[in-house]
């Protein structure tokens, strides 16, 4: 067995066992084997039945989809910016999400004739309205760095696009009422305690479809990360391959941000980690390694916001800032170290 599958097989089931931990750990005592029995139907105690089936199983759900798909929305946006810093976060892209749902969500603080469906129709709404915030902003800071071709421009315009929007959603926010307001800012904080299976129902599909898809993108990443001249050179179809990422990347963190709120720092620290533990720069393998590491950490994050005994569950953007700060840190430590020495 190579290094490589060694890794993989023990990722593999670190992520199984921290999922069963999810469903396991909470403020309410239940055991492993009461799990075994309510996903198996077999269960007798109602109310730990029901907390599995209806609270638990869908939280880890999300936190399994949501740790994999940020991550590999922060790994693709490091290809495709050529830069270790590039994120989802960092770029703005997740607040162009958020002002896509703050308008969905507040929109009659402008226009009072608006009011919101109920149902599959506002969870569709929400989905669209986050998508199409997370693909604007990207496609934005797209042109920027075909325009400006500095990567550290780049990423100051992103944190100013991430500003102007937490500015319009200020605006939004200023006028709306206390319970809208309320709801938003709930949201603002990032969870994956709230999702219901009917949002699972969509969020699951599309973000599954677009994983699939990134896995099919490890050419084009390679052959990027050492050019776009190289890339040309070997038949890659350099704008059309560019537009893809950019489609599959923006509906991935669009339809996450939409039921989980901005997840910060996951995407840009998933990545060094994935790297740090291959020691390959090979996309075939950085890919599905940076999948199973952001399910993995995602879930072990939120097994750290179960509070025991107390009722009530930490924000998992505290959890995940905890982690990625430090890397951002040491990300920028590192490639000023290699610059001194060449």
């Amino acid at each position: 067995m190579t290094r490589t599958t060694l890794i993989f097989t023990v990722l593999v089931l670190l992520t199984i066992a921290a999922f069963i931990a999810d469903l396991v750990w909470g403020s309410l005592d239940i055991s492993p084997a009461d799990v075994l029995s309510a996903l198996s139907g077999r269960g007798d105690l109602e109310t730990k039945d029901y907390v599995i089936r209806n609270f638990r199983l869908p939280k880890a759900l999300t936190a399994l989809f949501a740790g994999a798909g940020i991550s590999i929305a922060g790994l693709q946006m490091q290809s495709l910016f050529r830069n270790p810093l590039a994120d989802t976060s960092i770029l703005g892209i997740s607040s162009g999400a958020g002002l896509g749902v703050a308008l969905y969500i507040m929109s009659f603080a402008i226009l009072p004739g608006i009011s919101l469906q109920t149902g599959s129709a506002d969870t569709w709404g929400v989905a669209l309205a986050s998508c199409i915030g997370s693909m604007l902003v990207l496609m934005l800071i797209s042109v920027v760095a075909a325009w400006l071709r500095d990567m550290v421009s780049v990423l100051i315009v992103g944190v100013m696009i991430g500003f102007l929007a937490s500015s319009f959603i200020s605006i939004l926010q200023f006028f709306s009422d206390n319970e809208m307001l309320k709801g938003y800012l709930i949201w603002s904080f990032g969870s994956v305690a709230g999702t219901t299976w009917r949002q699972l129902s969509l969020m699951i599909p599309i973000v599954s479809v677009g994983l699939f898809l990134s896995m099919l993108m490890p050419k084009y990443m390679n052959a990027l990360s050492i050019g776009e001249n190289y890339a040309r050179s070997v038949g890659i179809r350099v704008e059309r391959d560019r537009i893809i990422m950019i489609g599959i990347t923006s509906v991935i963190t669009g339809t996450i941000t939409a039921f989980t709120g901005p997840i910060a720092f996951l995407g840009i620290a998933v990545p060094h980690f994935t790297r740090l533990a291959f020691k390959s720069s090979n996309y075939r393998i950085l890919l599905p390694g940076t999948m199973l590491c952001g399910a993995l950490l995602m879930l072990i994050c939120d097994i750290i916001t179960q509070v025991p005994g107390r009722g009530f569950v930490l924000p998992i953007n505290a959890i995940t800032s905890m982690i990625g700060a430090p890397v951002v840190i040491w990300t920028i430590a590192r490639n000023r170290k290699k610059r001194l020495i060449f």
